[in-house]
Parts: structure tokens; C-alpha cells; sequence
């Protein structure tokens, strides 16, 4: 939810530094290899953020990312990483604080986990 991103900045709210920040259309984009790609290339997590529940432009393109990250989550765990790297949140455009909130959140769960096992 880039738009979120957008207003926290706009707010001055301060978010970890060491997110990332990838732009995507809409969260229907977002492929499971992205996820995986992410942790192959050294990521030690990733955060999938989309809009609420029924207010994707797009119909259910959130409720299909939120199923393919359910899946990653499951191929994490099965090879052995902490599936708690990989989180799927719900965030509106105007909710900039709620974005921060999150990724401040999930980089701290990130530091508890450890750096990702199988940095290249």
C-alpha cells in the first residue's frame, strides 16, 4: 500500500530503516516467487501489505495475495525457516500511522527470529 507509505512520510512518522519498500499496482501482482526470490537474494523477511478486505480496486485481488502468502508462509516453515518471516497486513490509504505501526512491528519480530539462514 504505497499510498500508506506516502502519508506516514508525509506525517513525519519514522519506520524502520531497513524496510524496503517495493511498489506494486495492487497486491493481485504479487507472486509467490517475489516472497521467495526475497529470502533466496538474503531478505530476513517480507511484509506483504495490501488494502482492507473488500476495498481492492481490483475485487479480491488482496484475499489471492493473502492466500498465495498463506502458502508461502507454509513452504517457509517446510524448509525450515520460521514462517514468521513472511506476514501478509491490511492497511488503507489513510492509515499512514497503522503502516508505520506495522512495519516497526515486523522489523522487530525480524531482529527477535535472527538474520535469515540462508543469506547468500
Amino acid at each position: 500500500m504505497y499510498a500508506a507509505s506516502d502519508l506516514a512520510g508525509t506525517m513525519k512518522l519514522q519506520y524502520d530503516v531497513s524496510a524496503r519498500i517495493i511498489r506494486m499496482p495492487c497486491t493481485a501482482r504479487m507472486d509467490i516467487n517475489f516472497i521467495m526470490k526475497a529470502l533466496q537474494e538474503g531478505a530476513d523477511g517480507v511484509l506483504v501489505v495490501g488494502c482492507h478486505p473488500g476495498d481492492c480496486a481490483y475485487k479480491t485481488g488482496n484475499l489471492g495475495a493473502e492466500r498465495r502468502v498463506r502458502f508461502a508462509r507454509e513452504l517457509v516453515d517446510k524448509l525450515g525457516m520460521n514462517k514468521e518471516r513472511v506476514k501478509m497486513v491490511f492497511v488503507s490509504a489513510a492509515e499512514g500511522d497503522l503502516f508505520a505501526k506495522h512495519i516497526n512491528d515486523f522489523a522487530a519480530k525480524i531482529r527477535e527470529i535472527g538474520p535469515n539462514p540462508i543469506r547468500l
